[in-house]
Parts: C-alpha cells; structure tokens; sequence
C-alpha cells in the first residue's frame, strides 16, 4: 500500500486498518535502499538505529495486539527494550515485522472495536481497554516513529518524503 486510505472512507475499523498498513508500508519503504551498515548505524545521541525502530515496531504490534487485547503468552514480549540494534539479521527482522503485522490485522478483523482485551496477557480484569483504543495507541506510535525514520533518512542519504 503506498496511499493512505481512500478519502470515503467512514467506517473507523476500515480507517484504522488502512492506516496501519499505510504506515507499515511507509516504514518499510523508508528503509528500503539503506546499506547493512546504514541501517545498523544511529545518526541521534539515543542510539536507535533504522533495524532498531523496525524491531521495535515488531514488538510494539505484538505486545499490544497478541499479548495484550488476546492475552496470549508470547517469548519475552519486552524483547525490544533497550535493544535499538538487534544482532539478528536485517532479513529476519523484516520477516519479523511482517509476521507481527499480519497478526495484527488477523486480530482487529476478528473482533469489534468496543471489545476489551483479555485479562491474563499484559491486562488485569481492571485496566483492560477496548481494541478501538490499543489500535489508535498502535496508529499514532506508527505515526511518530515513522516521522523519526524520515529524519534519519534525511540525515543518512538525503532522502526526503
């Protein structure tokens, strides 16, 4: 997907939806091109690198979507923090990323978006929140995160857009 979601659109779970993949899409597209070493070297003082922010984003939908709204028990769902270059192979963490995305959408069209999360996963039967709010936290860390890979390209080729 390469546009964002047609502009007749008015059903939110269709608009969160095609927003995602919009953005998936555009994070992808903005490293697409990067060497090895470009994408594995940081051009800020906090130390994320491109691969970094993709793994990042990996975890972030699994997190979120299967362990949080499905309280699935997932391997070390903080598997991330703090790890802005993961030593696994760039082709791994795109497969990565993509596997964690397609999981994602399974799960949103499975569901409305005034269900609750399960509890037992990252949720107790307290604080567990509709899908509609986890898929808009999912949407607007896609957003910022995406708008750190435009100035991180900029820096690295001059890439713009």
């Amino acid at each position: 997907m390469d546009d964002e979601p047609d502009i007749t659109l008015g059903d939110p779970a269709e608009l969160l939806a095609g927003y995602l993949d919009y953005y998936r899409s555009e994070v992808l597209r903005k490293i697409d091109g990067l060497s090895e070493t470009e994408l594995r070297s940081s051009r800020v003082p906090s130390g994320w690198t491109p691969i970094g922010l993709v793994n990042h984003l990996a975890h972030m939908e699994r997190r979120w979507l299967r362990w949080g709204f499905r309280a699935e028990q997932v391997d070390d769902p903080w598997g991330d923090s703090g790890n802005w270059t993961p030593q696994t192979p760039t082709a791994d963490v795109i497969t990565f990323y993509r596997e964690q995305a397609e999981h994602s959408r399974k799960i949103a069209a499975s569901a409305g978006l005034a269900e609750r999360a399960r509890a037992g996963g990252r949720f107790t039967e307290d604080d567990r929140p509709t899908l509609g709010w986890i898929l808009f936290h999912v949407l607007q860390e896609y957003a910022r995160h995406a708008g750190h890979l435009d100035i991180a390209r900029e820096l690295t080729d001059g890439s713009v857009g």
